[in-house]
């Protein structure tokens, strides 16, 4: 194949000559030469490089991340694209969970769809809700110390497991919330909780369950989950659990 012109790749690739430029200028994707003009050139691996990059952008990798590693002398293509499949198949998995949410809600008769639940920025609302409840605990900084390690892909995959616990709740709001299978339920979540936000003792279980049915957006959402009356029925279920 011919080495083609910037102008040839930003239309073979939909990218831009000034994003092609720009990869140029931080060393992300260097021309294969230039010409006698200054005009840049790009061969086959030009090619597959940016392809990688592109790979790479679409699964919201930093371009200084990218750069680090498509330039690293142990750089193995194949094993990135083993990587790129793998996560791409959470973002599907994401995605899929979304489209089940949406299934459930129609179900339900709900006619207006909420994304929310599955927003990054609910984790902010985690997090200032819990502040307000135990300020500056060994708990709250276990949280914050958590969260500062997650990735975008990981809040997500995160949070969709989080309100799958919800909507179980939701298909079990008829049973006796003192029931085995139930308690089991209020278990699982008490350990999701330990392992994604903070150690979540007994009693720190108890004050999220107020939290849960205390109205609000905690609420509403839990209910859109599990369909009215689950907030509620999760509370009565903790405190079975914890003894109140």
């Amino acid at each position: 194949m011919k080495k083609l012109t910037v102008n040839e790749v930003s239309k073979l690739t939909g990218v831009s000559i000034r994003t092609l430029q720009y990869y140029d200028k931080i060393g992300l994707l260097k021309p294969t030469e230039y010409t006698k003009a200054g005009y840049r050139l790009y061969d086959d691996a030009a090619l597959e490089t940016l392809q990688q990059i592109l790979l790479f952008r679409e699964l919201e990798f930093p371009l200084k991340d990218i750069k680090n590693i498509v330039t690293s002398s142990g750089f193995d293509k194949n094993k990135a694209l083993q990587q790129q499949i793998e996560l791409l198949e959470l973002k599907k998995e994401h995605i899929d969970n979304l489209i089940s949410m949406c299934r459930g809600l129609q179900l339900r008769g709900t006619k207006h769809v909420d994304f929310t639940a599955f927003d990054a920025s609910k984790l902010d609302e985690y997090a200032k809700r819990a502040k307000e409840q135990w300020g500056e605990t060994p708990e709250f900084k276990e949280f914050e110390e958590k969260d500062k390690n997650r990735t975008k892909t990981d809040e997500q995959r995160m949070m969709a497991n989080f309100m799958r616990i919800f909507e179980k709740f939701g298909r079990m709001k008829e049973m006796n919330p003192a029931s085995v299978e139930v308690q089991e339920q209020v278990k699982k979540l008490q350990s999701f909780i330990s392992d994604h936000f903070y150690k979540c003792s007994n009693e720190m279980l108890f004050g999220l369950g107020k939290m849960y049915d205390g109205g609000g957006d905690f609420t509403n959402n839990i209910d859109k989950m599990g369909g009215e009356g689950t907030a509620e029925f999760i509370f009565r279920a903790i405190k079975i659990y914890c003894g109140r």
